[in-house]
């Protein structure tokens, strides 16, 4: 077996499966160990505004910088510094990314619930949008996409990005193109809570927004949380990264063994899962995956995430199924014979990658749908981000007097029930006139 990863052998189980009764844990960060740290970054970057934003970004990022919005001479200049194939490649994911969110724009119907009484409802965009960009040793152009055109498709009225600069100052020749390329302009080198912060209370460069979207690290993920309980609205909760693999024996070691590592290479603290009732199985993946981790250049973060991960073996499908949902994985990858009969039965996932030729980097990149996504288990009661995500739905109804007189007793009889009589005068003072 791989060192570090952890075996459970359940192929004798009879009784109920479930995370309870076998102790997987996923490798959560204490937040609570940061919030007095964020929280001090916060209040000064709401305090001061601008001076506080350069002074962390100093701190953390060991950049100096003078103008924090990235002016439209470096947005343009950014495209001499990608490769023709790299232009081609973000091109052909942007396509995809657009059709597939773009066929998520529904016209709302009107419903007449009785005669005289219509209702319906009016999706409206969410008007001011902060994308925050993660920067560093893995800038996320991807995620620019993922965020950025959905926004557009929205019809955002205004949308910000915010990405931490290099040591030098200046942002990703990667993440300048795409933004420009889907039409995003104003653009601001900052990164970390501080981000958060400025996007959060504005300051004098850079406008206070009304929801924020996208990943960070742990301290960026406690700044959204914190902010969040302050009235910004955040994309969704968010964790390490994860996947989860349901293999059978018609799987191809090869290529299960690299979409572990594709996550685990992510970060220290992602987690990759296998389960399997197939213990030849189990074993021609774990070979396969020591020999691909030995050529990776980021196999030392791989390995550690590797200690955080599991093999599970299982005695058939229907354990697989109820433990997988009971996970609740934010990728979910079914290297299975009647793989579609299978992902039929899943219930919790944040995206569902279908049979032996559907890598999850497919959906990371470009195969059109998004790779932000619900982690930690929230993908029982979350979805990932989509067109949705980037506008709110108001609802109207509009009453005729006879509408109003078909549901007025209605109304009086349950308002006098609950003891709020100006709700049944409200309707009994217009059927009176």
């Amino acid at each position: 077996m791989v060192p570090g990863m952890r075996t459970i052998d359940l192929s004798a189980s009879t009784g109920p499966i479930g995370l309870d009764k076998i102790g997987l844990r996923r490798p959560l960060l204490d937040s609570s160990l940061l919030e007095e740290t964020v929280k001090n970054i916060l209040e000064e970057v709401k305090t001061r505004g601008d001076e506080a934003v350069r002074k962390f970004t100093l701190q953390f990022d060991k950049a100096a910088i003078t103008e924090l919005q990235v002016s439209a001479n470096e947005i343009g200049q950014a495209q001499n510094n990608i490769g023709a194939d790299l232009k081609q490649a973000i091109a052909a994911a942007k396509k995809n990314i657009e059709k597939f969110h773009a066929s998520q724009l529904n016209a709302e119907k009107k419903v007449e619930t009785v005669s005289g009484i219509e209702c319906w409802r009016k999706s409206v965009p969410i008007e001011k949008v902060g994308l925050y960009i993660p920067g560093g040793t893995a800038p996320l152009f991807s995620t620019v996409l993922m965020l950025g055109i959905p926004a557009k498709i929205a019809g955002c009225s205004e949308i910000i990005l915010c990405s931490p600069p290099g040591t030098d100052g200046n942002l990703d020749a990667a993440i300048l193109y795409t933004a420009e390329l889907v039409g995003i302009t104003k653009i601001f080198r900052i990164g970390g809570v501080q981000a958060i912060g400025a996007m959060a209370y504005g300051t004098t460069s850079i406008p206070k927004v009304h929801k924020i979207f996208g990943p960070g690290n742990q301290y960026v993920t406690c700044a959204k949380q914190l902010v969040q309980k302050q009235g910004i609205a955040i994309d969704l909760p968010a964790g390490p990264s994860e996947v989860a693999i349901y293999a059978d024996e018609t799987a191809i070691p090869a290529f299960v063994a690299a979409d572990l590592l594709s996550q685990a290479e992510h970060g220290v603290d992602s987690q990759v899962i296998l389960v399997t009732h197939q213990s030849e199985a189990a074993n021609a993946v774990m070979t396969e995956l020591v020999r691909q981790l030995a050529d990776l250049p980021r196999k030392n973060v791989a390995a550690r995430a590797l200690e955080n991960s599991w093999i599970i073996l299982v005695k058939n499908e229907n354990h697989a199924v109820t433990l997988l949902n009971d996970y609740a994985p934010e990728h979910l990858i079914l290297a299975c014979a009647e793989a579609d009969r299978v992902a039929e039965r899943i219930v919790n996932a944040g995206s569902v990658f279908v049979g032996h030729y559907s890598p999850e980097s497919a959906g990371d990149y470009a195969s059109g749908t998004n790779h932000t996504l619900p982690t930690n288990g929230f993908a029982k009661a979350f979805s990932g981000v989509s067109t949705d995500s980037f506008v709110k739905k108001i609802t109207f109804q509009k009453l005729t007097r006879e509408g109003l007189a078909n549901i007025g007793k209605t109304v009086e009889v349950m308002a006098e029930a609950e003891g709020l009589r100006a709700h049944a005068l409200a309707v009994s003072v217009r059927m009176s006139n």
